[in-house]
């Protein structure tokens, strides 16, 4: 099966077994996955092979909620569940365990580390997605879900006080996104991080800005 046509199926799977689910780890998510990875593959001179495309649509197939306790087995939970879809698509042992290693590696939470250059390249590409306007998006996306505030509205910055992202928004930003580029495994990924956390900053700027407040130095 060549890629159109495995890609066309594993669309089928992934939509739908996200009726209902995170908006933030939908359908749309997986295909800007696979851009990414695309992406990262290209720039590292490395086949774009059905393992990649595979991982890259399946990582998420189990959605965890961030506040559930089993949020960190989520990537393991979704290797699991992606074996039994990849050997009915037709992918040999080696690869459905090529595939289930990236998913089970790309978790920020799930503490695997990655062992292959698929599995580098997906959690690159996963990562490229809390970064950039599409970061911001998804920042508050997943905070109004879990009934966060924007932001502290005495301090939005966190100038006095420790940032806790448990309790806003915004504190995300300084406790964990902004930080993001520094762990990318591949150039290529870690490049296109650092562009899209300066988007992130322009923002902040403009929220200060909106707020009368001086930006943070995050």
């Amino acid at each position: 099966m060549n890629l159109s046509a495995l890609r066309a199926k594993l669309r089928d799977v992934v939509r739908k077994m996200s009726v209902g689910g995170d908006s933030g780890h939908d359908l749309a998510h997986a295909d800007r996955v696979w851009t990414h990875a695309r992406t990262i593959a290209h720039g590292e001179g490395v086949e774009v092979t059905p393992v990649l495309l595979c991982a890259a649509y399946l990582h998420d197939l189990v959605s965890v909620p961030k506040n559930h306790p089993k949020r960190s087995r989520a990537a393991m939970m979704s290797a699991s569940a992606a074996g039994p879809v990849m050997q009915a698509l037709g992918l040999s042992p080696k690869e459905i365990a090529r595939a289930r290693h990236a998913i089970e590696a790309h978790s920020y939470s799930g503490g695997t580390p990655p062992a292959s250059t698929e599995a580098k390249i997906l959690r690159d590409a996963d990562r490229l997605e809390a970064l950039g306007a599409i970061g911001v998006a998804r920042c508050f996306a997943v905070s109004g879900a879990l009934d966060r505030p924007l932001f502290h509205p005495d301090d939005p910055f966190a100038r006095d006080r420790a940032p806790d992202d448990q309790s806003y928004a915004l504190d995300h930003f300084a406790v964990k996104l902004l930080k993001l580029p520094e762990t990318f495994l591949t150039p290529t990924g870690r490049k296109l991080a650092e562009d899209r956390a300066e988007k992130m900053r322009r923002y902040l700027v403009d929220l200060a800005g909106e707020l009368g407040s001086p930006p943070p130095d995050w």
